[in-house]
Protein backbone atom coordinates (compact mmCIF):
# COMPACT_ATOMS: atom_id res chain seq x y z
CA UNK A 1 0.00 0.00 0.00
CA UNK A 2 2.87 2.62 0.87
CA UNK A 3 4.53 1.60 -2.44
CA UNK A 4 1.33 2.12 -4.14
CA UNK A 5 0.87 5.90 -2.71
CA UNK A 6 4.38 6.87 -3.16
CA UNK A 7 4.16 5.98 -6.69
CA UNK A 8 0.89 7.50 -7.05
CA UNK A 9 2.12 10.32 -5.31
CA UNK A 10 5.09 10.61 -7.84
CA UNK A 11 2.50 10.96 -10.74
CA UNK A 12 0.37 13.09 -9.29
CA UNK A 13 3.31 15.31 -9.12
CA UNK A 14 4.33 15.01 -12.74
CA UNK A 15 0.53 15.52 -14.10
CA UNK A 16 0.27 19.01 -11.58
CA UNK A 17 3.54 19.79 -13.21
CA UNK A 18 2.55 18.73 -16.99
CA UNK A 19 -0.68 21.03 -16.17
CA UNK A 20 1.00 24.26 -14.74
CA UNK A 21 3.20 24.15 -18.04
CA UNK A 22 1.07 23.89 -20.33
CA UNK A 23 -1.55 26.92 -18.44
CA UNK A 24 1.52 29.18 -18.21
CA UNK A 25 2.27 28.51 -22.14
CA UNK A 26 -0.67 29.38 -22.82
CA UNK A 27 -0.86 32.63 -20.60
CA UNK A 28 2.67 33.73 -22.78
CA UNK A 29 1.75 33.15 -25.75
CA UNK A 30 -1.68 34.37 -25.62
CA UNK A 31 -2.21 37.46 -23.04
CA UNK A 32 -1.61 40.74 -23.11
CA UNK A 33 1.22 42.58 -21.86
CA UNK A 34 0.59 42.32 -17.93
CA UNK A 35 3.27 45.12 -17.65
CA UNK A 36 0.78 47.19 -19.34
CA UNK A 37 -2.30 45.91 -17.50
CA UNK A 38 -0.86 46.37 -14.18
CA UNK A 39 0.26 49.61 -15.33
CA UNK A 40 -2.95 51.10 -16.63
CA UNK A 41 -2.97 52.52 -20.60
CA UNK A 42 -1.70 56.16 -19.12
CA UNK A 43 1.58 54.47 -18.40
CA UNK A 44 5.19 55.60 -19.19
CA UNK A 45 7.04 53.30 -21.27
CA UNK A 46 9.50 53.63 -18.63
CA UNK A 47 7.43 52.65 -16.36
CA UNK A 48 6.02 49.78 -17.78
CA UNK A 49 9.79 48.47 -18.75
CA UNK A 50 10.32 48.84 -14.49
CA UNK A 51 6.93 46.41 -14.09
CA UNK A 52 8.39 44.33 -16.21
CA UNK A 53 11.79 43.79 -15.14
CA UNK A 54 10.17 43.85 -11.38
CA UNK A 55 8.40 40.77 -11.97
CA UNK A 56 10.79 39.34 -14.36
CA UNK A 57 8.87 39.66 -17.97
CA UNK A 58 11.66 40.37 -19.48
CA UNK A 59 12.79 36.42 -19.48
CA UNK A 60 12.77 34.05 -21.46
CA UNK A 61 9.79 31.75 -21.38
CA UNK A 62 11.68 28.59 -19.02
CA UNK A 63 13.25 31.30 -16.74
CA UNK A 64 10.02 32.87 -15.76
CA UNK A 65 8.58 29.37 -15.81
CA UNK A 66 11.23 28.14 -13.54
CA UNK A 67 10.94 31.11 -11.44
CA UNK A 68 7.45 30.06 -11.17
CA UNK A 69 8.26 26.53 -10.11
CA UNK A 70 10.68 27.47 -7.50
CA UNK A 71 8.58 29.65 -5.79
CA UNK A 72 6.39 27.31 -4.77
CA UNK A 73 9.04 25.10 -2.93
CA UNK A 74 11.43 27.77 -1.72
CA UNK A 75 9.58 31.09 -2.37
CA UNK A 76 10.37 33.61 -4.18
CA UNK A 77 11.92 37.73 -4.52
CA UNK A 78 10.45 40.30 -6.65
CA UNK A 79 13.01 42.96 -7.73
CA UNK A 80 16.36 43.78 -5.95
CA UNK A 81 17.61 46.04 -3.14
CA UNK A 82 15.00 48.15 -0.48
CA UNK A 83 12.26 47.87 -2.57
CA UNK A 84 12.24 43.75 -3.30
CA UNK A 85 9.73 42.39 -2.74
CA UNK A 86 9.79 39.13 -0.56
CA UNK A 87 6.56 36.01 -1.53
CA UNK A 88 7.20 33.19 0.85
CA UNK A 89 6.68 29.52 0.26
CA UNK A 90 4.38 28.46 -1.71
CA UNK A 91 4.49 31.44 -3.65
CA UNK A 92 2.06 31.77 -6.43
CA UNK A 93 2.58 35.50 -7.25
CA UNK A 94 0.37 38.28 -6.75
CA UNK A 95 -2.54 39.45 -8.27
CA UNK A 96 -1.86 41.64 -10.74
CA UNK A 97 -5.65 43.42 -9.83
CA UNK A 98 -5.29 43.45 -6.25
CA UNK A 99 -1.43 42.76 -5.42
CA UNK A 100 -2.58 40.44 -2.85
CA UNK A 101 -0.64 37.39 -2.83
CA UNK A 102 -2.38 34.44 -4.66
CA UNK A 103 -2.47 32.25 -2.11
CA UNK A 104 -4.11 33.86 0.54
CA UNK A 105 -7.00 35.16 -2.09
CA UNK A 106 -7.57 31.41 -2.71
CA UNK A 107 -7.86 30.61 1.03
CA UNK A 108 -9.86 33.15 1.57
CA UNK A 109 -12.52 32.14 -1.12
CA UNK A 110 -11.63 28.17 -0.50
CA UNK A 111 -14.29 28.05 2.59
CA UNK A 112 -17.45 29.08 0.66
CA UNK A 113 -16.51 26.77 -2.16
CA UNK A 114 -15.92 23.62 0.29
CA UNK A 115 -19.16 24.50 1.99
CA UNK A 116 -21.03 24.80 -1.56
CA UNK A 117 -19.40 21.30 -2.47
CA UNK A 118 -19.77 19.21 0.44
CA UNK A 119 -23.73 20.15 1.31
CA UNK A 120 -24.72 19.29 -2.48
CA UNK A 121 -22.75 16.66 -2.13
CA UNK A 122 -24.54 15.53 0.89
CA UNK A 123 -27.89 15.95 -0.40
CA UNK A 124 -27.51 14.14 -4.46
CA UNK A 125 -25.47 11.52 -3.04
CA UNK A 126 -28.29 10.68 -0.48
CA UNK A 127 -30.98 11.45 -2.56
CA UNK A 128 -29.35 10.21 -6.10
CA UNK A 129 -28.12 6.71 -4.78
CA UNK A 130 -31.65 6.36 -2.63
CA UNK A 131 -33.78 6.68 -5.63
CA UNK A 132 -31.63 4.62 -7.80
CA UNK A 133 -31.92 1.72 -5.79
CA UNK A 134 -35.52 1.92 -4.93
CA UNK A 135 -35.85 2.11 -8.69
CA UNK A 136 -34.01 -0.70 -9.52
CA UNK A 137 -35.93 -2.61 -6.41
CA UNK A 138 -39.67 -1.94 -8.07
CA UNK A 139 -38.17 -1.81 -11.72
CA UNK A 140 -41.52 -1.14 -14.34
CA UNK A 141 -43.50 0.87 -11.37
CA UNK A 142 -45.16 3.69 -11.34
CA UNK A 143 -41.96 5.56 -9.03
CA UNK A 144 -39.66 3.73 -11.43
CA UNK A 145 -41.07 5.66 -14.09
CA UNK A 146 -41.58 8.95 -12.34
CA UNK A 147 -38.26 8.76 -10.44
CA UNK A 148 -35.93 8.41 -14.52
CA UNK A 149 -38.45 11.40 -15.82
CA UNK A 150 -37.66 13.24 -13.13
CA UNK A 151 -33.98 12.25 -13.74
CA UNK A 152 -34.04 13.17 -17.00
CA UNK A 153 -35.39 16.63 -16.52
CA UNK A 154 -32.80 17.23 -13.71
CA UNK A 155 -30.05 16.36 -16.02
CA UNK A 156 -31.44 17.95 -18.77
CA UNK A 157 -32.37 21.34 -17.29
CA UNK A 158 -29.07 24.12 -17.06
CA UNK A 159 -27.82 24.82 -14.01
CA UNK A 160 -27.62 28.53 -14.74
CA UNK A 161 -31.16 28.14 -15.25
CA UNK A 162 -32.08 26.11 -12.61
CA UNK A 163 -30.56 29.04 -10.40
CA UNK A 164 -32.39 31.51 -11.79
CA UNK A 165 -36.09 29.27 -11.63
CA UNK A 166 -35.42 28.64 -7.89
CA UNK A 167 -34.00 32.55 -7.07
CA UNK A 168 -37.44 33.70 -8.54
CA UNK A 169 -39.95 31.27 -6.97
CA UNK A 170 -38.06 30.86 -3.16
CA UNK A 171 -37.20 34.46 -3.11
CA UNK A 172 -39.02 37.02 -5.15
CA UNK A 173 -42.52 34.96 -4.94
CA UNK A 174 -42.48 32.60 -1.91
CA UNK A 175 -40.22 34.56 -0.20
CA UNK A 176 -39.50 31.90 1.72
CA UNK A 177 -35.52 31.92 1.94
CA UNK A 178 -33.03 35.24 1.38
CA UNK A 179 -31.10 35.76 -1.53
CA UNK A 180 -27.52 33.93 -1.23
CA UNK A 181 -24.75 35.66 0.51
CA UNK A 182 -21.81 34.67 2.58
CA UNK A 183 -22.87 33.92 6.54
CA UNK A 184 -20.12 32.70 8.75
CA UNK A 185 -21.80 29.50 10.39
CA UNK A 186 -20.68 30.86 13.97
CA UNK A 187 -22.39 34.43 13.39
CA UNK A 188 -25.94 32.65 12.57
CA UNK A 189 -26.45 29.15 12.18
CA UNK A 190 -29.92 29.34 10.65
CA UNK A 191 -29.16 32.46 8.16
CA UNK A 192 -26.10 30.49 6.84
CA UNK A 193 -28.45 27.57 6.29
CA UNK A 194 -30.89 29.72 4.65
CA UNK A 195 -27.93 31.06 2.32
CA UNK A 196 -26.41 28.45 1.24
CA UNK A 197 -29.67 25.90 0.46
CA UNK A 198 -30.66 27.14 -2.77
CA UNK A 199 -26.74 27.35 -4.26
CA UNK A 200 -26.45 23.09 -2.45
CA UNK A 201 -30.52 22.06 -4.34
CA UNK A 202 -29.23 23.79 -7.60
CA UNK A 203 -25.83 21.88 -7.72
CA UNK A 204 -27.26 18.65 -6.58
CA UNK A 205 -30.17 18.68 -8.74
CA UNK A 206 -27.85 17.25 -11.67
CA UNK A 207 -25.80 15.36 -9.73
CA UNK A 208 -28.70 13.84 -8.10
CA UNK A 209 -29.94 12.61 -11.35
CA UNK A 210 -27.20 11.44 -13.11
CA UNK A 211 -26.48 9.28 -9.95
CA UNK A 212 -30.05 7.48 -9.75
CA UNK A 213 -30.18 6.83 -13.29
CA UNK A 214 -26.34 5.33 -12.66
CA UNK A 215 -27.17 3.87 -9.66
CA UNK A 216 -30.28 1.90 -10.95
CA UNK A 217 -28.78 0.77 -14.44
CA UNK A 218 -26.13 -1.13 -11.89
CA UNK A 219 -28.08 -2.43 -9.58
CA UNK A 220 -30.23 -4.05 -12.18
CA UNK A 221 -27.36 -5.55 -13.69
CA UNK A 222 -26.23 -6.87 -10.39
CA UNK A 223 -29.52 -8.31 -8.90
CA UNK A 224 -29.02 -10.98 -12.26
CA UNK A 225 -25.62 -12.52 -11.70
CA UNK A 226 -25.55 -16.17 -10.46
CA UNK A 227 -24.22 -15.65 -7.07
CA UNK A 228 -27.17 -13.55 -6.21
CA UNK A 229 -29.54 -16.42 -7.98
CA UNK A 230 -27.73 -18.62 -5.46
CA UNK A 231 -28.46 -16.15 -2.22
CA UNK A 232 -31.95 -16.30 -2.46
CA UNK A 233 -31.84 -20.20 -3.11
CA UNK A 234 -30.33 -20.61 0.03
CA UNK A 235 -33.27 -18.54 1.77
CA UNK A 236 -31.77 -15.12 2.50
CA UNK A 237 -34.17 -12.48 2.55
CA UNK A 238 -34.50 -9.47 -0.49
CA UNK A 239 -33.45 -7.17 1.78
CA UNK A 240 -30.42 -8.75 2.84
CA UNK A 241 -29.34 -10.06 -0.54
CA UNK A 242 -29.77 -6.38 -1.85
CA UNK A 243 -28.17 -4.68 1.27
CA UNK A 244 -24.76 -7.37 1.48
CA UNK A 245 -24.33 -8.34 -2.04
CA UNK A 246 -25.88 -6.54 -4.51
CA UNK A 247 -25.32 -2.70 -3.03
CA UNK A 248 -21.56 -2.56 -2.75
CA UNK A 249 -20.63 -3.63 -5.94
CA UNK A 250 -23.34 -1.70 -7.64
CA UNK A 251 -21.61 1.42 -6.02
CA UNK A 252 -18.07 0.97 -7.26
CA UNK A 253 -18.97 2.84 -10.17
CA UNK A 254 -20.66 5.90 -8.47
CA UNK A 255 -17.56 6.26 -6.24
CA UNK A 256 -15.63 6.97 -8.95
CA UNK A 257 -17.61 9.63 -10.18
CA UNK A 258 -18.09 10.86 -6.88
CA UNK A 259 -14.41 11.45 -6.48
CA UNK A 260 -14.18 13.24 -9.56
CA UNK A 261 -17.41 15.55 -8.99
CA UNK A 262 -16.47 16.13 -5.32
CA UNK A 263 -12.97 17.15 -6.15
CA UNK A 264 -13.91 19.22 -9.06
CA UNK A 265 -16.68 21.47 -6.94
CA UNK A 266 -13.80 21.61 -4.40
CA UNK A 267 -11.80 24.09 -7.15
CA UNK A 268 -14.94 26.14 -7.12
CA UNK A 269 -18.17 26.19 -8.61
CA UNK A 270 -18.53 29.07 -11.30
CA UNK A 271 -21.38 28.88 -12.71
CA UNK A 272 -23.37 28.60 -9.42
CA UNK A 273 -21.12 30.77 -7.19
CA UNK A 274 -21.36 33.60 -10.30
CA UNK A 275 -25.12 33.64 -10.57
CA UNK A 276 -25.71 33.17 -6.25
CA UNK A 277 -22.79 36.26 -6.13
CA UNK A 278 -21.11 34.18 -3.44
CA UNK A 279 -17.37 34.73 -3.34
CA UNK A 280 -16.00 31.01 -3.61
CA UNK A 281 -12.70 30.06 -5.35
CA UNK A 282 -15.22 29.71 -8.47
CA UNK A 283 -16.32 33.27 -8.27
CA UNK A 284 -12.60 34.22 -8.00
CA UNK A 285 -11.36 32.43 -10.91
CA UNK A 286 -14.46 34.28 -13.38
CA UNK A 287 -13.20 37.66 -12.32
CA UNK A 288 -9.69 36.45 -12.87
CA UNK A 289 -10.15 35.17 -16.13
CA UNK A 290 -12.40 38.60 -16.87
CA UNK A 291 -9.85 41.11 -15.79
CA UNK A 292 -7.00 38.63 -17.61
CA UNK A 293 -5.49 38.22 -14.16
CA UNK A 294 -2.69 35.70 -14.86
CA UNK A 295 -1.21 34.58 -11.44
CA UNK A 296 -4.56 33.71 -9.87
CA UNK A 297 -5.64 31.75 -12.99
CA UNK A 298 -2.20 29.97 -12.55
CA UNK A 299 -3.19 29.30 -8.67
CA UNK A 300 -6.99 28.41 -9.28
CA UNK A 301 -6.04 26.52 -12.04
CA UNK A 302 -3.46 24.25 -9.81
CA UNK A 303 -5.19 24.33 -7.00
CA UNK A 304 -8.70 22.54 -8.89
CA UNK A 305 -5.95 19.86 -10.44
CA UNK A 306 -4.47 19.23 -7.17
CA UNK A 307 -8.12 18.20 -5.52
CA UNK A 308 -8.92 16.28 -8.88
CA UNK A 309 -5.45 14.41 -8.89
CA UNK A 310 -6.02 13.33 -5.18
CA UNK A 311 -9.58 12.46 -5.65
CA UNK A 312 -8.29 9.62 -7.87
CA UNK A 313 -5.88 8.65 -5.28
CA UNK A 314 -8.77 8.24 -2.73
CA UNK A 315 -11.21 6.43 -4.98
CA UNK A 316 -8.67 4.18 -5.90
CA UNK A 317 -7.82 3.53 -2.78
CA UNK A 318 -12.00 2.90 -1.74
CA UNK A 319 -11.99 0.29 -4.88
CA UNK A 320 -10.65 -2.08 -2.39
CA UNK A 321 -13.03 -1.40 0.50
CA UNK A 322 -15.85 -1.20 -1.44
CA UNK A 323 -14.74 -4.58 -3.99
CA UNK A 324 -13.09 -7.20 -2.61
CA UNK A 325 -12.37 -8.30 -6.28
CA UNK A 326 -9.76 -5.35 -6.57
CA UNK A 327 -6.45 -5.70 -4.99
CA UNK A 328 -3.51 -3.41 -4.11
CA UNK A 329 -0.64 -5.20 -6.50
CA UNK A 330 2.93 -4.70 -6.64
Amino acid sequence: MIGYLVRRAGSALIVLALISLFTYMIFFLLQPDPAVTICGKTCTPDKIDSIRQLLGLDRPFWAQYGDFITGIFTGRTYGDGPTAIQCSAPCLGFSFQTQQPVLDLMLSRLPVSVTIAVGAAVLWVVFGVAGGLVSAIKQGSVWDRTAMAAALTGISVPITFAALLLQYVLVVQLQVLPFPQSVAFGDDPVAWFDSYLMPWLVLALGYAAIYARIVRANVIDTLQEDYLRTARAKGLSAALVIRRHALRPSLTPVVTLFGMDFAGLLGGAVITESVFGLNGVGKLAADSIAKNDQPVIMGVTLLAAAFVVVGNVVVDVLYTVLDPRVRITS
